[in-house]
């Protein structure tokens, strides 16, 4: 008979041979990756593993039970074992917590006598820079989607004034020249605050540093001048008081951003007035721990506790009588959140307001 079977000798040695290759992929590899057996005994790791887990040579048959901790990764475990009983592969992004992430495969080790799981083999591919920039151009994206709603948002108030100011110079008669004056200058001011606006907000070199508005050191009473600026009619016509307290005058923040957010508040803190009482609104900055806190609070007519989340939401509105796009308080939550602040309201109906908006320093 020619066909001979291998001997005891010849079977170890084939053994033997299996084992070394195995050794020279694993200690030539570049990538972190673990042997890990059916009964969850680590049975061999690349180099790159044990430099980024931690792992020692005596970590060699130790239940992955005991060396978890190393791994940063609570439920490596149990990934394992649905490995083990599916027999397919698992694939999954992981986040360790040193912050760094990773592309998890494991794939399970199959016996060529019984194709059965005799284990698995677990790659980990360093993927943080990847997931940074996915992060980043959802946040470019997000930034453009403001700034579109910021440019639409905040050219209305100056629109406004512009289109009031033709209605009333097509009733003005030729013979009384002086009444021109006035109007023209009001034109002027209004088309000169929408070019600015909109020069501010389509400068594209804002975008081109990590993809949001370059920051400066800022003078928060410049900001107030500003504000009150572009809403001096609505200040006028309200009868409205505005008082401040500045504690801390410089921040450090995007110019059109931090605009914008004083503009929606104190906007809004109008638009709401009391019909019982003149508007009365306090702007104040304070400073406590990490944080800037600019503060805005009206005597208005409040907002409800129920309404209190949604008026964040995009488009929506309290009152559907008072002129409004619902957009403003959204693109402040939108431009607090995205620097990492956040905003907060205390308010009683009949009472009035108080949005607290919190700027890392």
């Amino acid at each position: 008979m020619n066909n001979i079977m291998p001997t005891k000798n010849q079977q170890i040695k084939t053994l033997i041979d299996l084992n070394v290759e195995l050794e020279n992929y694993f200690r030539n590899t570049i990538i972190p990756q673990l042997f890990v057996d059916a009964d969850l005994i680590l049975r061999k790791f690349s180099p790159p593993a044990m430099k980024q887990f931690n792992l020692t040579v005596e970590d060699i048959g130790r239940s992955m039970e005991d060396i978890i901790n190393n791994f940063r990764f609570p439920t490596i475990i149990k990934n394992i074992r649905q490995v083990i009983d599916s027999n397919e592969i698992l694939e999954k992004e992981i986040q360790t917590t040193d912050l760094r992430w990773y592309q998890m495969n494991i794939l399970p080790y199959m016996t060529a006598t019984d194709n059965k799981p005799n284990g698995v083999i677990i790659t980990f591919v360093e993927i943080t820079r990847r997931i940074k920039d996915l992060k980043d151009q959802e946040k470019l994206i997000s930034d453009y989607e403001i700034l579109l709603d910021t440019i639409s948002h905040d050219i209305k108030t100056p629109l406004t004034s512009l289109a009031l100011a033709i209605e009333v110079i097509k009733d003005v008669s030729p013979e009384n020249s002086e009444e021109f004056q006035p109007l023209l200058k009001m034109v002027e001011n209004a088309t000169s605050k929408m070019q600015t606006i909109i020069n501010e907000l389509t400068d594209t070199r804002r975008m081109e540093h990590k993809y949001k508005a370059e920051e400066e050191l800022l003078n928060f009473e410049h900001i107030l001048e500003d504000v009150h600026f572009t809403l001096n009619d609505n200040i006028i016509n309200s009868d409205a008081t505005i008082n401040s307290e500045i504690n801390v005058s410089e921040i450090t923040f995007s110019r059109r951003k931090l605009r914008s957010i004083v503009h929606n508040l104190v906007s809004n803190a109008i638009k709401y007035k009391s019909p019982e009482r003149k508007p009365v609104i306090l702007i104040k900055t304070t400073q406590e721990k990490d944080f800037i806190i600019i503060s805005v609070k009206d005597n208005g007519i409040g907002i409800d506790e129920s309404n209190q989340v949604a008026i964040f939401s995009k488009y929506f509105r309290v009152e559907k009588d008072i002129e409004g796009s619902g957009v403003g308080l959204y693109l402040v939550k939108e431009i607090v959140n995205n620097s990492g602040g956040k905003i907060l309201l205390e308010s009683e109906p009949g009472k009035g307001s108080e949005f607290k908006v919190y700027l890392k320093k």
